[in-house]
C-alpha cells in the first residue's frame, strides 16, 4: 500500500501564494487609482455641462476598473502587470495636473 503522503499532489508554494496576494493586492489598489483618476480627469475634460461630465466619467470609471482587473490577471508576470497599470496611471494623473492648470473651476455663488 502506498503511503497516504504520496498520493497527495504536491501544495502550491508560498511563491505561489505571494503572486497570487500580490495581484490581488494590485487589482484592488491600482485599479482604484486608476479608475480614481480616470474619474477625475474625464470630468473636467469631457465637453458636457459639469453634473452630465460627473455623472458620465463615474460611470466610465466601473468599466476602467473591470478593465484594470481584467489586465492585472491577465499579465505574463506581476512586474508587468504594474507597470501596464503605472503608465495609464502615470498618463492620467500628468493629464489631470495640465487640466486643472487649464481648465478655470466655477466660482462660488
Amino acid at each position: 500500500m502506498p503511503d497516504e503522503a504520496a498520493l497527495r499532489p504536491p501544495s502550491p508554494g508560498w511563491r505561489l501564494r505571494a503572486a497570487v496576494a500580490g495581484r490581488v493586492a494590485l487589482a484592488a489598489f491600482g485599479g482604484y487609482g486608476v479608475a480614481a483618476l480616470a474619474t477625475a480627469f474625464l470630468s473636467l475634460v469631457l465637453p458636457m455641462a459639469r453634473s452630465e461630465a460627473v455623472a458620465t466619467a463615474t460611470l466610465l470609471s466601473f468599466a476602467i476598473l473591470v478593465g484594470a482587473v481584467i489586465w492585472v490577471f491577465s499579465a505574463r508576470t506581476l512586474g508587468r502587470a504594474f507597470l501596464g497599470l503605472a503608465v495609464p496611471g502615470g498618463l492620467l494623473a500628468a493629464g489631470l495636473w495640465l487640466a486643472l492648470a487649464l481648465v478655470q473651476t466655477a466660482q462660488p455663488a
